[in-house]
């Protein structure tokens, strides 16, 4: 004897208690909201991926990095003279 349930049919109002219209203004809210998204991601890509506003912004720690590897390469460029 076989106890599977009857088949339900589809709902015609989509989610139950919602109707399509209240379906659809989510649909477009949804729509709205992620193109909203899309933008202010695009904005952030855009400004962390300008080099020039990069090195403007940590000039001061370029200058000591490129400090600090030109001693380390001097350093080594020494080391190797004396062999």
């Amino acid at each position: 004897m076989s106890t599977d349930p009857k088949p339900v049919p589809p709902s015609t109002s989509g989610a139950p208690g919602r109707s399509a219209a209240e379906i659809r203004r989510d649909i477009d809210i949804q729509r709205q909201q992620l193109g909203t998204s899309v933008e202010a991601l695009r904005g952030r890509v855009t400004e962390l991926t300008d080099w020039r506003r990069q090195v403007r912004e940590h000039k001061r720690e370029l200058v000591i990095g490129a400090a600090a590897v030109g001693f380390v390469i001097g350093g080594l460029a020494m080391l190797r003279r004396r062999r």
